[in-house]
């Protein structure tokens, strides 16, 4: 197993440990997301730490009887369990630990919006504000500002979407504004919205029109993007009225223009009918 590998597979497994503890009833799925975000930030701030919690030279059992010790009186029984089977796992580095405790929480919180039936909201809140920022310098300059503390963060996510945005989408972008972690707002925001994809299983497409969808054509362009990808693929919609082509699709890293025809084929064949 290659040294990334390593990473990638005690990712995976901790996935599967969090939708395991999520499916239950009895594990609160928003306050696991609030301990989740709390450990990563101390093994954020803790370098030392992190790095004896991802020794390879130490026994799992080791680390994870020293999480028990550290996190058992400041967080629930689940989240205690969780960080203790991660630390278990074979890490390549040491952030790559706490890159995936961050991931966790957020998971958890899309999950909490997910039983609460307000998951498609949230993704949606999520890849509007995300616009919003990229089109308003003046807020993206105050939401990133280094001089302003977690508290004038805080209050200005709560003024701008408290009210207006579901709850999990507040917490989210709360987290993400508050600690960024070295990524910018954009990709934070990008990150976040793919794993509210991801839990229900399914494909971003973000789609540049030159005049809105109608939405028979939201449903025929949708049907072709999945049935060419072979997932579910769920539509953000934006419109540019000097989109080349008439219409711009971006799934992940691949960006297909209404002008190369090659791959959209069967869509604009859809959409036209």
């Amino acid at each position: 197993m290659t040294a990334h590998g390593a990473s990638r597979e005690a990712t995976a497994a901790a996935r599967e440990r969090l939708d395991a503890l999520t499916d239950s009833t009895s594990v609160d799925a928003v306050a696991l997301a609030d301990e989740l975000a709390a450990v990563t930030a101390l093994l954020d701030r803790e370098v030392s730490l992190r790095r004896v919690l991802t020794d390879p030279a130490q026994a799992g059992e080791a680390k994870a009887e020293l999480v028990g010790r550290l996190l058992g009186s400041q967080v629930s029984g689940p989240t205690a369990d969780l960080v203790a089977g991660m630390v278990r796992s074979r890490w390549s580095q040491p952030r790559d630990l706490v890159d995936a405790l961050e991931e966790l929480a957020n998971r958890a919180d899309l999950t909490a919006a997910q039983k609460a039936g307000v998951l498609d909201e949230a993704e949606d809140e999520l890849f509007r504000f995300a616009r919003i920022v990229s089109s308003n310098t003046e807020l993206r300059a105050a939401l990133t500002n280094r001089a302003a503390d977690a508290a004038a963060k805080t209050e200005l996510v709560r003024s701008l979407l408290g009210g207006r945005a579901k709850a999990p989408t507040v917490r989210l972008v709360t987290r993400l504004v508050t600690a960024p972690r070295g990524r910018s707002l954009e990709a934070g925001l990008e990150s976040l919205s793919k794993l509210a994809a991801d839990r229900r299983d399914r494909m971003v497409a973000v789609v540049t029109s030159a005049v809105p969808l109608s939405d028979p054509q939201k449903r025929r362009l949708g049907a072709a993007l999945a049935k060419l990808y072979g997932r579910q693929m769920h539509l953000n919609l934006d419109v540019d009225p000097e989109v080349l082509g008439g219409i711009r699709v971006q799934v992940g890293d691949e960006v297909i223009n209404g002008s190369l025809a090659d791959r959209l084929e069967d869509a604009s064949r859809r959409m036209a009918g």
